[in-house]
């Protein structure tokens, strides 16, 4: 199954041109601290937070075996198998610490967007359009 999602995000990636894969690889970081910064402002805003918990359900499926030489025909059968479900939940927040995490945040993305000007100037120089 993992193969199957992997195959599109795999054709993706290869979109794009040289530039916009070296600026992209560039500025990963930065991308992942916008969205820790979008999230922690989500956070501050609603006054509580989400943590995901996977629980385990039982669930009927077949477990019918395969058809061997010896029974081709196997009788049906049906079993219970635990089957993981993520579901969010809401939690209390530190609404001082979780304004401190945002400070940090941003002073962090400030950091990154001047190391990463550099950076994108050569992917610029390198892979001109």
């Amino acid at each position: 199954m993992k193969r199957f999602l992997l195959a599109p995000l795999l054709i993706l990636t290869a979109c794009g041109t040289p530039q916009e894969q070296c600026i992209g690889a560039a500025t990963r970081d930065m991308r992942v601290v916008d969205r820790l910064i979008s999230e922690t402002e989500a956070n501050i805003a609603r006054g509580y937070g989400y943590e995901e918990v996977t629980v385990f359900v039982p669930e009927w499926v077949d477990c019918t075996p395969r058809p061997t030489a010896a029974n081709p025909a196997p009788p049906r059968q049906m079993c219970f198998e635990d089957v993981p479900q993520t579901t969010r939940k809401a939690v209390a927040l530190d609404l001082n610490a979780e304004a401190a995490k945002l400070k940090s945040l941003k002073a962090k993305r400030a950091q990154q967007a001047k190391a990463a000007e550099a950076a994108i100037r050569q992917c610029k120089a390198q892979y001109p359009e």
